[in-house]
């Protein structure tokens, strides 16, 4: 393998973060190849994630919304035959909408993986399993692929520079923090838990001896407002330091004894520091996104209470395993 291209259409990032043990296997176990992103959207392992150390350039073909035009069908090949570019040893589609992979496709390769239509467009024909719930499944699939064995090698924290580890211990240096994030990015599915109910159940997290620490930054003055109001010993390390990013979020993860996550990017950034957690979900699929670590409560109004309210989920469901 001398190149590898990953292909993502998710713009959030978290769906970036549920890729970091992906993209460290692919790297770690094809050691002399070089491995490109190329996104619909904003490469956040170049932006926002930098900090996190994983070192994938973006495949740079100036076409915005890569996949969702089908004039990309046309311009895709264009460019290719224009530029003289050598064939990718290796494509890895990681959605399966079917003009995205049509498009995508039009980048010469000598193995393409992809799952829309039921793996039709993988170069070989296998035994696939399905990886709609676990995106790790991904790396068996692309050995089978290509007849090798990929370990799954997850992504270590320690990669993250020192500074960020020691910035935490600084604004949490105690110990009996318990983590909470209750805003959600994307607001086109209502994901998110009451305010009021967060506030009660911080306060009975306050009456069993806990402190707790809101992930909130200067964009969430308000909001920041509202719980001082109510709460005067919550925390809201963010606004007292100037290294403010998500790679510090796992840093300062590791300082709690407990994090309480709805289905937001801020869940995944905890997620990867490997602590104990309690997700809530309501219209999201939790199987999908939930954090795959050792100690995870999922809370799912689905599964609760046969209902995509998340408001359903009760402050007792969560205060049961605090």
């Amino acid at each position: 393998m001398k190149n590898i291209l990953i292909y993502n259409s998710g713009g959030g990032l978290g769906d970036s973060i549920q890729l970091f043990d992906l993209v460290t296997s692919l790297k770690i176990n094809f050691k002399h190849a070089s491995v490109f992103y190329l996104g619909a959207h904003t490469n956040h392992f170049q932006g926002s994630l930098k900090e996190y150390s994983i070192d994938i350039p973006t495949f740079e073909m100036n076409l915005k919304y890569f996949g969702f035009r089908w004039k990309h069908l046309f311009l895709a090949k264009k460019f290719f035959n224009k530029n003289s570019i050598d064939k990718f040893d290796l494509i890895v589609d990681l959605q399966s909408k079917i003009r995205n992979t049509l498009v995508l496709n039009r980048i010469p390769s000598k193995y393409f993986y992809s799952s829309t239509l039921n793996y039709f467009f993988s170069t070989n024909k296998k035994n696939y399993m399905s990886t709609k719930n676990n995106l790790n499944l991904i790396l068996s699939n692309v050995g089978k692929l290509i007849d090798k064995e990929i370990p799954i090698q997850k992504y270590d924290i320690k990669n993250i520079n020192s500074k960020y580890f020691d910035e935490a211990k600084r604004l949490l240096p105690e110990k009996k923090y318990i983590g909470i994030s209750l805003t959600q990015g994307n607001a086109y599915r209502k994901k998110s838990w009451s305010l009021n109910k967060f506030i009660n159940l911080s306060k009975s997290i306050i009456n069993k001896g806990y402190k707790p620490v809101f992930f909130l930054n200067d964009n969430d003055n308000d909001l920041i407002d509202n719980i001082k109001l109510e709460i005067n010993s919550a925390l809201f390390p963010e606004i007292e330091t100037n290294l403010s990013c998500p790679a510090l979020i796992t840093a300062m993860a590791t300082r709690l004894e407990k994090a309480i996550s709805i289905d937001n990017g801020i869940m995944h950034m905890i997620g990867l520091a490997n602590i104990p957690m309690i997700v809530l979900f309501g219209p999201t699929n939790s199987k999908k996104f939930a954090p795959k670590i050792d100690n995870i409560e999922i809370l799912d109004s689905k599964i609760l209470n046969n209902s995509d309210d998340i408001e359903t989920i009760s402050e007792e469901d969560v205060l049961k395993f605090i």
